[in-house]
C-alpha cells in the first residue's frame, strides 16, 4: 500500500512540473495573458481535462511555476551565506548565486518579472513575501559590506540596482554565447564593487 502511494505520488509531482515546464515555456513566448489553456494542452501533449485534474485554472500554474522558482531561490541560501567569511565575498557569492539560477530557470525568471501581477490576490501574496525574504537576505549581506551605517533609503536604492544589474539580462544574454553565467556574474560583481567603493568612502572618508 506504502509503495502504491509513493507510485502515486511521484507521477503527481511528474506530472505537475511537466505541466509547469510546458507552460511557462509559453509565457515567456508569449506572455501569461495572450497563453490559453489550449496552448498548454497542446504542448504538453495533454487533454485539457488532464489538466485541470492537477491544476484547477491557469493562475493555478502561474503561481506552481513562480512560488517554485521562489523556494529554488531562497533553498539554503542562508547557510550558505553563513559559510562564507567575509561581505565582499558573500556578494560575489549572491551574484554567481542568482545568475546561475537565472540562466538555467530563464523562463520562470522573466514570468516572474513580467506575469507575477496576473495572480490572484492571496497568490501573489504568497510570492511577495518569498521575493521580499530574498530581499531582506541581499539587503543584509550589503548592510554588512557598507558597515550597517548607510541610509536606509539608500540601502534599498543599493539593493534594487543590484537586482536591477542581474535580473534585466534576459533581453539580450544568451548563456550559449561567448561570455559563460559564471564570467558575467564576476563582471557585474565588479562594477557594482567599483560604484559601491565609491559610495563606502562618502560613509567612511577615513578609509
Amino acid at each position: 500500500m506504502a509503495g502504491r502511494k509513493r507510485a502515486s505520488y511521484e507521477r503527481v509531482v511528474e506530472k505537475t512540473a511537466s505541466i509547469g515546464k510546458a507552460a511557462v515555456g509559453l509565457f515567456r513566448a508569449k506572455g501569461y495573458l495572450e497563453t490559453s489553456m489550449q496552448d498548454i494542452s497542446k504542448a504538453c501533449r495533454m487533454s485539457k481535462g488532464g489538466i485541470y485534474h492537477y491544476f484547477a485554472a491557469k493562475d493555478r500554474i502561474l503561481f506552481f511555476v513562480l512560488s517554485g522558482y521562489m523556494d529554488r531561490i531562497l533553498e539554503g541560501l542562508e547557510n550558505e551565506l553563513f559559510a562564507i567569511a567575509g561581505p565582499e565575498e558573500r556578494i560575489r557569492f549572491v551574484i554567481r548565486r542568482h545568475i546561475r539560477l537565472y540562466t538555467r530557470y530563464q523562463a520562470e525568471a522573466k514570468t516572474l518579472l513580467h506575469d507575477a501581477n496576473c495572480l490572484p490576490k492571496k497568490y501573489f501574496n504568497v510570492v511577495a513575501d518569498k521575493e521580499r525574504k530574498y530581499y531582506r537576505i541581499v539587503s543584509g549581506v550589503l548592510d554588512e559590506f557598507f558597515g550597517r551605517t548607510m541610509p536606509k533609503k539608500e540601502l534599498t536604492a543599493a539593493t534594487f540596482l543590484l537586482f536591477g544589474m542581474c535580473n534585466w539580462i534576459y533581453s539580450w544574454y544568451d548563456p550559449k554565447g561567448p561570455v559563460t553565467p559564471d564570467d558575467l556574474a564576476e563582471m557585474i560583481y565588479r562594477m557594482f564593487m567599483e560604484g559601491c567603493g565609491s559610495i563606502k568612502n562618502v560613509h567612511h572618508p577615513s578609509r
